[in-house]
This record gives C-alpha cells, sequence and structure tokens, in this order.
C-alpha cells in the first residue's frame, strides 16, 4: 500500500475508531495487539512508558517540587528518595523539608546550617531517639555507693553531682564515671549548691555552712534561723545568700561576712524553695537584669525584688486557690521569663512580666504526679513507678522509664532532674549525661541517664 493509500485508511478508521463506544475500543486495541509481532510491541511498550510514566518532579521547578514535598509525611519522604537517584537529589537538597520535620519531632533547627543532607542524618537520629524513648530504651541506669545515712541533699551542675547526707558528710561525683571526686565532712544536710571551689549547705540544725572542697574547711556559718532550712540560692556578684526555712522566714545573708542582712516574712507555712535569678523581661515593677528572689511555701510564692538594696518588700503573691484548698509542690522553677509550679491540679505556668496565668496542665493523676522540670519543648515528670517526658506542644507523653521503689519526700529534695537543656528542643548533643537522680533507702543514690545514640 502506498502512502498516499495509507493515510486516508488510516484517516478512516481514526473516524470509525472515534466513534466507537470505549468497550468497543478496548476490544479493538487488544484485537491489534494480538495481531501485532515484536517490533510494534516494543513501540507500544515504549509509547506508553512516555504517555503515562511522566516524572512530574523532574519536570517541576524546584520551587514547585519543594512545595509539594512540603505536604508528605517524614516516613513517605524517606519512601520517594528510594524511587530514583534524580528523586533522592532532589528531595536531599531541601533544606526546609528536613528541618520541618525535625522541628516536629521537638528538634532544633540553625537556620544558618542551610545543608539538606545535615538536616536528612538529624531527622534519622532524632527519629531514632524518639523511638528509642517511647518504647523504653532511652535510658540506662547506674548507682553511687559510699553515703551510710539517708541522703536527703542533691545537686547538680555540669556533669557532678553532690550529695548530702545524714551521716554528716556532703560527696561530689563525677556522674560518668562514678567516681566520687571530694568527700567533707558536715551537718545534716537538708540542701546543697556548690561551685567550682566551695559547697553552700543548709541544714535540720538550722544553720547555713559555707565549706571549701580542696581542704573540707568550713569558711562561713551562719546562724539566725529557727526551723530546719530546706533551700538556699546564693550569687557572688552580690556576694548574697539566701535561705528559707521551716520557720516560716526567708534570711538574706552577706555570702562574705555571713551577716544576716535582712529577714524577709510573709510566709505562713514552711519554705521549701528559694531561687535567686536575673529578670529577662520587663514590667511595671522590674526591670531586664534586674535581681529576683522567689521564695514558696505550701500555697503561695512569693516574688521579691533583691539588687544591691537589701530591704525589700514583696512585689507579688503567687497563688492557685484564694481558700488555700490546692497544695503547690516543691517544684518551683523560674528562669527570668517564666514562673512554673506544679500543684495537686497540675501544671502552672506564670508570665513573669504580667504575673498573669498564661498555661495549665491537667494531669491525670496530680497528686501522685510529680514535675522535675519543665522547658519549651518538653516536660519531665514522675510518680511512684515511672519517669515521664511529655511533649508540651500535644501534652502527650511521648515516653516513659521505670523507677525502682525509691524514697519520694514530700518536701521533694531527695529526687531532681539532671541535664535539661534539652527540654527546649533536643539537638543531637545535648541528649546525654544525667536524666534523673533520687537517694534509695539502702543509702545509695539511683541515676537514671541517656544511653548513647548510636
Amino acid at each position: 500500500m502506498d502512502n498516499t493509500a495509507f493515510e486516508r485508511w488510516l484517516e478512516s478508521v481514526s473516524a470509525t475508531f472515534l466513534s466507537l463506544n470505549d468497550q468497543q475500543r478496548n476490544q479493538s486495541l487488544d484485537h491489534l495487539i494480538s495481531l501485532s509481532g515484536a517490533a510494534q510491541l516494543r513501540h507500544l511498550s515504549n509509547g506508553l512508558e512516555t504517555l503515562l510514566k511522566r516524572d512530574f518532579l523532574r519536570l517541576l521547578p524546584l520551587e514547585l517540587a519543594f512545595y509539594l514535598l512540603r505536604w508528605l509525611d517524614p516516613q513517605t519522604l524517606l519512601t520517594c528518595c528510594l524511587v530514583c537517584k534524580q528523586w533522592n537529589k532532589v528531595i536531599n537538597s531541601c533544606t526546609e523539608v528536613w528541618q520541618g520535620v525535625c522541628r516536629e519531632l521537638g528538634w532544633k533547627t540553625d537556620e544558618s546550617i542551610q545543608d539538606a543532607a545535615h538536616w536528612k542524618g538529624v531527622y534519622l537520629k532524632a527519629k531514632l531517639r524518639m523511638m528509642q524513648l517511647k518504647d523504653q530504651e532511652a535510658f540506662v541506669t547506674s548507682s553511687l555507693i559510699g553515703h551510710s545515712a539517708r541522703v536527703y541533699a542533691l545537686y547538680y551542675k555540669d556533669g557532678l553531682l553532690c550529695t548530702g547526707s545524714d551521716d554528716l558528710s556532703a560527696k561530689l561525683w563525677d556522674v560518668r564515671t562514678g567516681q566520687c571526686i571530694y568527700g567533707i565532712q558536715t551537718h545534716t544536710c537538708a540542701t546543697v549548691k556548690f561551685d567550682e571551689q566551695k559547697l553552700v549547705t543548709g541544714s535540720f540544725d538550722n544553720t547555713v555552712a559555707c565549706w571549701e572542697w580542696s581542704t573540707g574547711a568550713k569558711i562561713q556559718q551562719f546562724r539566725g534561723h529557727t526551723g530546719a532550712v530546706f533551700s538556699v540560692d546564693y550569687n557572688d556578684e552580690l556576694d548574697v545568700l539566701v535561705s528559707g526555712s521551716a520557720d516560716f522566714s526567708v534570711k538574706v545573708w552577706s555570702l562574705s561576712a555571713g551577716a544576716c542582712l535582712n529577714t524577709l516574712t510573709g510566709h505562713t507555712e514552711w519554705v521549701t524553695k528559694v531561687i535567686l535569678q536575673k529578670s529577662e523581661v520587663e514590667s511595671v515593677v522590674h526591670s531586664p537584669g534586674d535581681y529576683i528572689l522567689l521564695s514558696a511555701d505550701k500555697y503561695e510564692i512569693k516574688v521579691w525584688p533583691l539588687g544591691r538594696e537589701i530591704n525589700c518588700k514583696c512585689l507579688k503573691t503567687l497563688s492557685v486557690s484564694e481558700d488555700r484548698s490546692i497544695s503547690l509542690q516543691p517544684r518551683l522553677q523560674f528562669d527570668g521569663r517564666y514562673i512554673v509550679c506544679s500543684s495537686d491540679l497540675g501544671v502552672y505556668q506564670w508570665d513573669f512580666a504580667s504575673f498573669e496565668i498564661i498555661r495549665v496542665i491537667k494531669m491525670q493523676d496530680p497528686a501522685n504526679l510529680s514535675l522535675l522540670s519543665f522547658g519549651e519543648v518538653f516536660a519531665l515528670l514522675f510518680d511512684n513507678h515511672f519517669l515521664y517526658v511529655m511533649d508540651l506542644r500535644t501534652e502527650a507523653i511521648s515516653g516513659r522509664w521505670p523507677l525502682p521503689a525509691y524514697r519520694k519526700s514530700k518536701r521533694g529534695s531527695s529526687f531532681l532532674a539532671g541535664v535539661t537543656s534539652w527540654l527546649n528542643g533536643l539537638d543531637g548533643g545535648n541528649d546525654s549525661g544525667l536524666v534523673f537522680a533520687t537517694s534509695m533507702p539502702d543509702h545509695s543514690i539511683h541515676l537514671v541517664l541517656w544511653k548513647e545514640n548510636g
């Protein structure tokens, strides 16, 4: 058949084909395929691949491809990376996508790092860590053994844990190795705080003392309280030490001289927590950089201005119930911007600029569930059986860890959180070191630490 005759035939067949319904068209194609040889079938296969298998991700501009990829969940993204080299290249070059999925897991993202492969690696590591939290595989435990009587006072800083005991001693431990670095003779310690040179202790004998680590010598003693001292804090720049006591008072001392500068009254219950911290926000009554003293008892938190002028009046009294029907737990936290404290109803967060309650997290069993530490992304809580990690964005429990039968004190000093920077967002480096410590009935200290993330 010559070309002219073929073109007339093809035009006639095409017109007839277009007049058929779908079923008739399908039957016609099936018949033609059955009559085709190898060359025709190869041609048909190549043509169909071009028509039906268009790679839209490759054809789209990168900006549109990135926009579409942001709608995919992380697991689908990882699956798409396996489709072909081109898809893997496009997906691995989308920094915003991988930064976004990292943030969803509670990971910090540094906007200055624009390497998508870096953030993909961070995501994979983050996913592993979050799965470990869920499956109770994120932590390991160890014990510190050395005291011969009840351990009540605990304080953690920079990889070192200080313990104060009824055996009239205080010890400083390297949490990583479990080795005791210093051990000095003291009094019965109800609270401790330390730095590189000194240790400050509050005691059940109603006194506060300052000791030198290297020699064990008592540098200073602070006498004046008529009840046990449950909490201390100090600031070398101000040369000030503050203490909260069972005599319902807060005392302000000269750290170097040991003299009492002021006694702050107004509490009607044991003062179980004092915090000395700079304000990071401004309000009508304070400015950024002002030193603020917080003191807490069973029902109230009092806010005091404490700068160069030692004599001060209470700025504000915070509570969660006017009739004192709701008790506060002694886990007061203040970072200069927010005040956080748990109660018999749940966890309360106050804005320090306005003193308004900005968040209340209701818990199923708040009477038994205690707050350890509160961050921007996660919170650490525990009860008689488990340590819990809560995602504050959803208020859902991300993971838990079993705890042994320990001595849980209502005053809250025989347990503490370790490294807390990860509560503001994990970054792949701050999920290490101490998570939780508590004293045990056998006078040892039980530690919960992050497992190394491979």
